[in-house]
């Protein structure tokens, strides 16, 4: 939307986040976890592969070490066997041993709850440590993954590419409480109606604020067959 006023600009990122909250009254983290530890390694095992498929190997990973001194001391042969269906598992595991170990060393064994601790860790940058502390200990932030940046440029809130800068840019347009369940509404959409390739456009609540509608099929019935009852597998 050309030469679009600041105060324009917010009022209708503000309506945008309204409008995905009543399309997503469930919207919240879709990796399973019941303590800030187990946040922690499950979004550090959720990278290039789908919250799904995390959770399904969650139960048997957190039996087997349920805590970060058990990790820590675990074999590492083990431990890929259990994370092997996630990809990437050898380098996962490398990240799981040294983030474990230095919560036993540092931290007594438990997951710090502010943000330049949590960035201090093997394995953890400000994405998962905005997750951890959003979700697990109620610190509001902004989880800048693929699709809310995809989504924040498309609905023209930040050309920024670099996401520590598009999680400031967005950051300013909404107050600080609102930060984390911003995050969960701009991904929900992404997953199931705003698509990377074709976006269900012409299915899509955003319509009259989004200034890249038409980037997918305009068409209800086209569009509507795009949609997703759920996030990816």
């Amino acid at each position: 939307m050309p030469d679009e006023s600041r105060t324009s600009l917010v009022r209708r990122a503000r309506k945008i986040n309204r409008v995905l909250a009543e399309t997503y009254p469930e919207a919240g983290c879709e990796l399973d976890f019941d303590n800030p530890f187990q946040l922690l390694v499950v979004t550090v095992l959720s990278a290039q592969t789908t919250d799904r498929r995390v959770n399904a190997v969650r139960p048997v990973l957190f039996a087997a070490y349920p805590d970060p001194a058990a990790m820590a001391a675990a074999e590492r042969e083990d431990l890929e066997t259990i994370i092997g269906p996630l990809g990437f598992f050898r380098a996962k595991t490398e990240s799981l041993l040294k983030l474990s170990a230095a919560l036993v060393a540092d931290h007594d064994g438990q997951v710090p709850g502010r943000l330049d601790d949590l960035v201090k860790l093997p394995g953890v940058g400000r994405k998962t440590a905005n997750v951890v502390l959003g979700n697990a200990f109620g610190v509001p932030g902004i989880t800048v993954d693929t699709h809310f940046g995809r989504l924040v440029r498309r609905f023209g809130w930040t050309d920024e590419t670099d996401p520590v800068k598009a999680e400031h840019a967005i950051g300013a347009l909404f107050d600080k409480r609102d930060w984390t369940m911003l995050s969960h509404h701009v991904i929900w959409h992404g997953r199931r109606r705003c698509h990377a390739k074709k976006p269900a456009c012409g299915a899509c609540p955003l319509a009259r604020w989004c200034p890249s509608y038409g980037e997918g099929p305009t068409d209800p019935v086209a569009a509507a067959a795009l949609v997703k009852t759920q996030g990816p597998a």
